[in-house]
């Protein structure tokens, strides 16, 4: 991306566009001799927790110093999520399903899910598909801040995202972009692509409780995860692994391990659990789609990706959470939550594959 292209995007949207470019490198799926009808069958559904929050910051000042004559024309472009997709689907000429879906710190699982179904309903034969996020700024600190929903940890940041750890405080603001290519076997097997697993299932709710603090019992999260498991015909006994929500918040850990133990009963105590925000940091609408990445990706390495930061129990947190250390354990099944302001649950289910 070169330095014009660069000053007309926020960094949201350049973070999707250079994890869109990876995964379609990665996925070896090359635009340049597709057809034009190939193409129409490509689509891109990427979406962002918040979108544009730094050029919004940054066009507010100006507005306010000098007045709307001084906005960028680029300002609005910037600033709406659904940008994201429309630039990834411009650079490479495909013109399938576009657009994204924005459901706060869900934002990714709910993109691959739906991915998933256009795909299953026949709409495209290849979607890309993730989440975006740059909310790093004095704007975006702020405001999560006066929430209280952030860790004070400032004497040991590096330590600061410690889910379930009894002196978590709040999570630690992350940004980035996850992106992954879906397609159906037949296409992939047609082309001979490289396959890392099969996305199984999706499951969706809603807490109907509160726009920001969980359902302590973890009702809607219940609900998301059996209909994702009912949807890719996955007995609760059968899941090795669950990558969890895992803020590292005071009522969402307890809440969510509520709501893990309702599920899956004495089970809860032997599969593998762990939160990938502990090394990554909390990135709101990116979060879905990385923590899918890395649960697919213990799927192909049979590893479990650790709760790094532990230190202290939490009687209220008693699965195993794989704490500060991976683990090797074979993984035929796994799960990754995403929660969201406003209620909104998702669990998507990856599956290895097998020839």
């Amino acid at each position: 991306m070169d330095r014009k292209e660069a000053r007309r995007l926020d960094p949201f949207s350049q973070y999707a566009i250079v994890a869109a470019d990876q995964a379609i490198a990665d996925a070896g799926l090359d635009a340049e001799p597709m057809t034009p009808e190939q193409k129409d069958r490509v689509g891109v559904i990427f979406g962002s927790g918040i979108g544009g929050m730094q050029v919004f910051h940054q066009q507010t000042a100006t507005y306010i110093e000098s007045g709307p004559r001084r906005l960028s024309p680029f300002f609005i472009p910037m600033l709406i999520p659904d940008i994201a997709p429309g630039h990834i689907s411009i650079k490479y000429g495909f013109r399938g399903p576009n657009y994204c879906v924005v459901s706060a710190c869900a934002t990714g699982n709910n993109n691959i899910g739906d991915a998933l179904m256009l795909i299953r309903q026949g709409y495209a034969d290849v979607v890309i598909c993730g989440g975006s996020e740059a909310a790093v700024s004095e704007l975006g600190i702020g405001g999560f801040n006066a929430m209280k929903a952030l860790s004070t940890r400032n004497d040991d940041p590096a330590r600061a995202s410690r889910p379930f750890d009894a002196t978590r405080d709040g999570f630690v603001l992350g940004e980035g972009a996850g992106a992954l290519v879906l397609e159906s076997l037949e296409h992939a097997r047609a082309r001979g692509a490289r396959i890392y697993a099969e996305v199984a299932g999706l499951g969706m709710s809603a807490d109907a409780h509160h726009i920001t603090a969980p359902d302590p019992e973890g009702r809607g999260a219940c609900l998301a995860m059996r209909s994702a498991l009912r949807d890719a015909g996955v007995a609760p006994e059968d899941v090795d692994y669950l990558n969890m929500h895992g803020t590292s918040t005071p009522l969402g850990d307890v809440a969510e391990t509520n709501a893990i133990k309702a599920v899956f009963g004495e089970h809860a105590y032997r599969m593998n659990l762990s939160s990938t925000k502990s090394m990554t940091g909390h990135l709101l609408g990116a979060a879905g789609a990385v923590e899918a990445i890395a649960t697919i990706l213990a799927t192909v390495h049979d590893t479990i990706p650790p709760t790094i930061n532990f230190e202290h129990p939490d009687p209220a947190c008693d699965l195993n959470y794989t704490f500060n250390t991976p683990q090797q354990r074979t993984v035929n099944v796994a799960l990754s939550n995403a929660f969201g302001f406003g209620g909104h649950n998702t669990c998507v289910v990856v599956r290895k594959f097998a020839e």
